[in-house]
């Protein structure tokens, strides 16, 4: 089944044509391409933008309710339906975003198709530099990812996508092998915990109390505030969180609050404060700093 739309994004937008670190986005002949997963089925969805007011979006699937799955993912994961003219009003002329708000009207936040793939990918995240972390996360990709049938891959020509493993996939391996990707010990036993949390609907990502769902985690060993705000941001679209542990944030707010110094580093509460003026485009003001 395919299943084609135009969209008119909301507010200025343009198309990020770059394909991920990690592997499961590709980019070819300004087309983004990604395998997503509907249930068990397989949806390969495209992207283009034909005209700076046009986006186009084509999925294939087994069935029209897989295909608008992936459709409407990745309208999420483009930001397609987000409305920034509110903001670009507000803060065109504030002295930290301003100019980057006038050259880069159309800068989105950086997010996810699935809650899963944010939280997973944020955990592999922690503490390390992103290189590093996408190496691992192609690993994981690479080795436990689901792929296209023979059959599918064939008649698609697009043998090389891939998408994550689910989560029922990550929960059922050994924390071992995870670390045999070069994850961290205490990291690599989070995420198959976390996985295996999700997996038996225990934790439901995409309940609409997210508050209660970011308890739940919290209750987990190794997930953090940092890891729960990344999954807040890029994988339900709460544009109201930042990832203030995240160590750009950590050295730009510090170097700002000591007058300059390169080497000063803000602590966790001096970064949501900084942010807190921006308030529900608080993610958005982030992406704005160091996107």
């Amino acid at each position: 089944m395919r299943v084609s739309v135009e969209v008119q994004p909301t507010g200025p937008f343009r198309l990020p044509l770059r394909g991920g670190l990690d592997g499961v986005l590709r980019c070819r002949g300004g087309v983004l391409q990604r395998l997503l997963h509907h249930e068990q089925l397989p949806v390969i969805v495209a992207a283009a933008q034909p005209a700076h007011d046009r986006v186009a979006l084509v999925a294939e699937a087994p069935s029209r309710e897989a295909a608008l799955h992936g459709i409407e993912r990745m309208r999420f994961a483009l930001g397609l339906d987000v409305d920034v003219a509110a903001f670009l009003r507000r803060f065109q002329s504030d002295p930290v975003i301003g100019a980057s708000l006038r050259r880069r009207p159309w800068l989105r936040v950086a997010r996810r198709p699935a809650p899963f793939e944010a939280l997973a990918w944020a955990i592999c995240e922690q503490l390390i530099e992103y290189k590093r972390a996408a190496a691992i996360e192609r690993k994981i990709v690479l080795r436990l990812g689901r792929g296209l049938t023979r059959r599918d891959a064939t008649r698609s020509g697009l043998s090389a996508l891939r998408d994550l493993p689910a989560p029922a996939t990550l929960a059922g391996v050994s924390p071992a092998l995870l670390q045999s990707f070069d994850l961290g010990g205490a990291r690599a036993r989070a995420l198959v915990k976390v996985a295996g949390e999700v997996a038996s609907g225990r934790i439901d990502l995409e309940h609409p109390d997210h508050e209660r769902t970011w308890r739940r985690l919290r209750a987990i060993r190794g997930i953090g505030a940092w890891t729960v705000e990344m999954l807040a941001l890029q994988g339900q679209g709460r544009e109201d969180q930042v990832p203030a542990g995240d160590v750009g944030l950590l050295r730009y707010v510090g170097r700002l609050l000591s007058g300059g110094d390169p080497r000063a580093f803000a602590e966790e509460h001096e970064v949501r404060s900084f942010f807190a003026p921006y308030g529900e485009w608080a993610g958005l003001a982030v992406a704005h700093v160091i996107g």
